[in-house]
């Protein structure tokens, strides 16, 4: 008796032929070939486009790809890479072999700083990278060559603080961190009750005049303190968004 082949518990997603890829193919306003197959269901790098691979433009958004094939360095003209809103836990080293990428999109995916390869910082034209709404605790420090890049976005991850690679960027003009658990460097609540080891209480017609002045203007001080620290802790509380409306709204703007 032959048994049946096990059934896979992971999406088939849909099959693309080469047929279904030259019918994606559109020319951009500025006369780029570009392959669009975004928002189509695909769990599987699709073999057959390598037979498109003189393509400027390449969008593989939207679908339920886990895993990008080191034959993605066969794209030699690619412009712009798309991949954001899949399933990705790791880039391929073949990347850095794009060396014409002019922008490159991994936002909303499944990454990890081990997921990112050191050789991101061969890509020596690339201006636009966007790294959001990942789980990156750091950069690789090889990005450090990046010195095209313009625009950079980290938002939603798990930075604690600022890549050191960041200061080596000249031409960086815009980058996005917001969401990330980055420390402020916001005062400490002020503590109302001086902890001394001895407190003495007199009356104020026992101070002379100078010690009574220090004294008030020591309280004025410190009641403005604590106004100002519980006025920031409310405002900081009234412009909360849902994460959904700042996801959707982080998402859309890099998209």
């Amino acid at each position: 008796m032959v048994k049946g082949k096990k059934k896979s518990n992971d999406p088939s997603g849909r099959k693309i032929t080469l047929k279904m890829a030259k019918n994606a193919l559109k020319v951009t306003v500025d006369g780029k070939r570009r392959l669009d197959l975004s928002n189509m269901a695909i769990a599987t790098f699709p073999k057959c486009i390598l037979k498109l691979s003189d393509v400027d433009e390449l969008d593989l958004s939207r679908n339920l790809l886990k895993k990008i094939p080191d034959t993605i360095d066969k794209f030699v003209n690619l412009r712009l890479l798309d991949l954001h809103s899949n399933h990705l836990e790791q880039i391929p080293a073949a990347i850095g072999r794009l060396l014409n990428l002019y922008s490159l999109n991994l936002c909303n995916n499944h990454l990890t700083t081990s997921g990112l390869p050191h050789e991101l910082g061969l890509l020596r034209n690339l201006r636009i990278l966007n790294l959001g709404m990942n789980r990156i605790e750091t950069l690789p420090p090889s990005m450090a060559a990046l010195k095209e890049l313009r625009e950079l976005g980290l938002f939603n991850n798990l930075l604690t603080l600022l890549p050191k690679c960041i200061q080596n960027l000249p031409k960086l003009q815009k980058m996005n961190i917001k969401s990330n658990p980055i420390p402020t460097d916001e005062p400490p609540e002020v503590d109302s009750i001086q902890r001394v080891e001895s407190l003495y209480l007199v009356r104020e017609d026992c101070l002379c005049t100078d010690c009574l002045k220090r004294c008030k203007e020591e309280r004025e001080k410190l009641d403005s303190r604590i106004s100002a620290a519980s006025t920031q802790k409310k405002s900081i509380f009234a412009g909360l968004l849902t994460p959904n409306s700042v996801a959707q709204e982080n998402q859309a703007l890099w998209r």
